[in-house]
C-alpha cells in the first residue's frame, strides 16, 4: 500500500499542529511535522546534518530539500513497518518551496499518493500574536519577532506559489483559520469525511 498524503499548509501560527493534533484524535492519520523532524534531526546526538539544520532554522530558511524529505520517507517507512493499517499522513509545512515540491515529485514519483493541500488561510496579525503567545511556553527558538518576520516573508514568497499551483489542479481545501480551535475544526470534519 502506498501511503496516501495530505499536504497541511498555512503561515507560521496559523495552527496547523493544533488542527492535525485533532485530526490524529478522531481520524486514522499519522501526523508527521517537517519542523519537528528537522528540530529532532537538529539536537539527534551524532547527526550530521544538525548543525547545518541549526542555522538554516535560526535564519528562517527553508532547509534543504533532500534531508526534509530523506527524514519524512523514513518516517513513513517506520510507521508503515509497525502497523501496516497506517498508510495516511498529514504532513504538516511541507512543501514550503517550488525547490521541496520539485524534490517530492522526483523522489517521491510513484511512491506515495497526494490527495489534496489542506490550507489553513490566517492573516498575518493573527499568526504573529500566536505564535508570540506560543513562544512565552514552547521554547522554540523561531518563535520571536526576528524570525517571525522572515518566516512570514518566506511563506509569502515561497510557499504560497504552491498552495496557488495545487488550486489549479483542483486539490487544495480552504479553511478560514483566524477562527477558535472548535469552528476551524468543524471545518476539517466536513472536509474529511467527504474525502474519507
Amino acid at each position: 500500500m502506498k501511503p496516501q498524503v495530505v499536504f497541511v499548509l498555512g503561515g507560521p501560527g496559523a495552527g496547523k499542529g493544533t488542527q492535525c493534533s485533532k485530526i490524529v484524535e478522531n481520524y486514522n492519520y499519522t501526523h508527521l511535522s517537517a519542523g519537528d523532524l528537522l528540530r529532532a534531526e537538529r539536537a539527534r546526538e551524532g547527526s550530521d546534518v544538525g548543525q547545518l539544520i541549526a542555522s538554516y532554522i535560526k535564519e528562517g530558511k527553508i532547509v534543504p530539500v533532500e534531508i526534509t524529505i530523506n527524514l519524512l520517507r523514513k518516517a513513513m517507512d517506520e510507521t508503515m513497518k509497525n502497523d501496516e493499517k497506517k498508510f495516511r499522513f498529514l504532513i504538516d509545512g511541507f512543501p514550503r518551496n517550488e525547490d521541496n515540491l520539485q524534490g517530492w515529485n522526483t523522489v517521491m514519483d510513484g511512491k506515495a499518493d497526494v490527495k489534496f493541500v489542506l490550507f489553513f488561510d490566517c492573516g498575518n496579525e493573527v499568526c504573529i500574536t500566536r505564535c508570540l503567545e506560543r513562544g512565552k511556553s514552547s521554547g522554540r527558538t523561531d518563535d520571536n519577532w526576528e524570525s517571525l518576520e522572515k518566516r512570514i516573508q518566506t511563506y509569502l514568497q515561497s510557499t504560497q506559489p504552491i498552495i496557488k499551483q495545487y488550486d489549479k489542479y483542483g486539490k487544495v481545501r480552504t479553511i478560514d483559520a483566524s477562527r477558535t480551535v472548535e469552528e476551524v475544526f468543524a471545518d476539517v470534519k466536513t472536509i474529511l469525511d467527504k474525502e474519507g
